[in-house]
């Protein structure tokens, strides 16, 4: 998975069961690792669970599953709650 920093920015992140996080508002480095350590994630979604006093969260880039017009994540349970249906 190769794509530009900058590419990044604004980007909607999903989990693979389709529950919308957040937008992308900034990337996180690894400078001594010369890698990319979390995304910061904003406007978050309040539907997935008890973010109450949190303007954004960071997602460890090891679950980042992929990188294009959206980005996936691995869907962790309990940490991404699946909204409920309605009947």
């Amino acid at each position: 998975m190769r794509t530009q920093i900058t590419e990044m920015f604004g980007l909607r992140v999903y989990t693979e069961r389709a529950v919308f996080i957040g937008s992308v508002d900034d990337v996180v480095l690894d400078v001594d690792q010369k890698k990319i350590a979390s995304l910061a994630v904003s406007e978050l979604n309040p539907e997935i669970g008890e973010i109450k006093g949190y303007t954004g969260l960071q997602i460890p880039f090891r679950i980042v599953k992929s990188v294009g017009d959206i980005i996936i994540v691995r869907h962790i349970p309990g940490l991404f709650k699946v909204p409920e249906k309605e009947d």
